[in-house]
């Protein structure tokens, strides 16, 4: 995850250089549930409204939360399939709440109501995020069921009315590029606290309509809109939070940026995102399924690392004799073709790693949603 808003900062306030500190634990995302009440065409984890045999138990849960606060684990993005149709979403948030996690909830809005508003508010989740692929009937047609939009939008009024942080996912495709800027006018219009750009992965039905991945001159097209976006707000003080997702070249596309418009802080742009680093799959970043199936992220689906049923995650996670964990966590990674010539990697880290599996059944091969130009790699 690239945090725009945060580099955006660095350019117009800079700080000074410190030595980073070291994450405690991976940021834990966990599908809970694999069931949904919609069926979005870019789906990764291929949900449904069915129920699906062998998920975790609550008392299985609830050992794999100790595990996970033993671990340092600081964070738990509560996701699904869609977490509130889990039967003990609401104890479970409160337990984790209890243990110290920051604890945030992954949801496509429909289902935060008028009923379960209190009981959300309650819990006191620090960020509540909720998917959105355009305005009106372009989401509804992502999401496979009319009135989605307008229900989706009554559960994210309803999370502002109450105080809670809430903001938006996008997941940029052709065929919902062309609602992008009226996705930022959303941000102003309703007072949002976060916006996601979220780049399509090649995982469940997201790898089946990958064609559909927006072309390479329309994501810099996007990628420019959007800095131009997040100066403004920032100019305004009204300091959003804009993060992208699944293509950790937007950093350094971002640095040309500043390059080109403030070419006196390129030098320390860089420094800052050198620091962070890139891509964190298999590192800081970790997925844990409904069944109990460990990831290098959410996107890895089709490959387990064990299962929380088997040995604890901890166990799981230190792991490095499975041949993936011990790629994703090497520094430099084993990169092949133009990431493994790139000249940014200690930026990068090699972007997601799963689009090259899926492309070239190798995942240490140059990833294919790499928009850079070669002289821009060089």
């Amino acid at each position: 995850m690239f945090r725009l808003s945060q580099y955006m900062r660095e350019v117009l306030h800079p700080t000074p250089l410190k030595t980073p500190r070291k994450p405690s634990g991976p940021v834990v995302i966990w599908n809970l549930i694999r069931r949904c009440n919609l069926t979005c065409k870019h789906c990764y984890t291929t949900s449904a409204d069915i129920d699906f045999p062998g998920e975790l138990m609550l008392g299985e849960i609830y050992q794999v939360m100790d595990d996970l606060r033993d671990f340092h684990v600081p964070v738990l993005i509560l996701s699904g399939g869609e977490p509130l149709l889990h039967p003990d979403i609401f104890a479970i948030s409160r337990r984790a709440k209890n243990m110290g996690f920051y604890v945030a909830l992954s949801s496509n809005g429909t289902l935060i109501t008028p009923a379960n508003i209190d009981e959300i508010a309650e819990i006191g989740y620090q960020y509540i995020g909720v998917s959105l692929d355009g305005i009106g009937e372009t989401h509804d047609t992502f999401r496979r069921k009319q009135g989605s939009f307008a229900a989706s939008m009554d559960g994210i009024r309803l999370c502002r009315e109450k105080g809670i942080k809430a903001g938006i996912r996008f997941t940029l495709t052709q065929d919902n590029a062309k609602d992008f800027p009226a996705m930022l006018q959303l941000m102003d219009d309703e007072g949002l606290d976060k916006f996601y750009l979220s780049h399509l992965n090649y995982g469940g039905r997201g790898n089946k309509n990958r064609k559909d991945d927006a072309a390479f001159k329309m994501t810099r097209q996007i990628m420019d809109s959007l800095f131009e976006a997040c100066l403004s707000w920032e100019r305004q003080g009204l300091h959003r939070e804009v993060v992208t997702g699944n293509n950790d070249a937007d950093a350094v596309y971002f640095l040309h940026w500043v390059k080109e418009n403030y070419p006196d802080r390129a030098e320390h742009v860089e420094a800052k995102l050198r620091q962070w680093g890139g891509n964190a799959s298999g590192v800081n970043v970790a997925n844990i399924d409904n069944l109990g199936n460990v990831h290098p992220d959410t996107f890895w689906w089709h490959y387990d690392l064990g299962n929380v049923r088997d040995r604890k995650f901890s166990e799981i996670w230190r792991d490095t004799s499975d041949p993936l964990m011990a790629g994703l966590k090497a520094r430099p990674r084993p990169l092949k073709g133009r990431c493994g010539s790139c000249r940014f990697q200690a930026i990068c880290n090699g972007n997601t790693r799963v689009r090259a599996q899926q492309i070239y059944a190798d995942p240490w091969q140059e990833d294919p949603g790499c928009y850079l130009h070669d002289d821009e790699i060089a």
